[in-house]
């Protein structure tokens, strides 16, 4: 890898963090779960672009084409989904 997509993949990472941490304060004025699953999601998400810049740094063999990252974004798209679906659900039920 570049050092431009190394450094591109960091800025992707730190976004995802920064996003993470923003949902995290949220939830923890609000106490909406919505908000700690996003956090959760895009912690997740952050995570996958720091594995895939260090273990191309480390020589391994790994891509955006690889089955343990795809899992890893599947989790996080799953939550998110989840999240929104239990908004959804909660709001549905409470009475008007």
């Amino acid at each position: 890898m570049s050092a431009t997509q190394d450094f591109l993949l960091g800025m992707i990472a730190m976004g995802c963090a920064i996003a993470s941490l923003y949902f995290l304060r949220f939830w923890r004025t609000t106490g909406d779960r919505l908000f700690l699953i996003f956090g959760v999601a895009f912690f997740v998400m952050g995570c996958i672009r720091v594995a895939l810049g260090c273990a191309n740094e480390l020589g391994l063999k790994a891509d955006e084409h690889s089955v343990y990252l795809y899992v890893l974004r599947l989790v996080a798209f799953l939550l998110i989904v989840v999240a929104i679906i239990d908004k959804n659900r909660l709001r549905s039920t409470t009475p008007q």
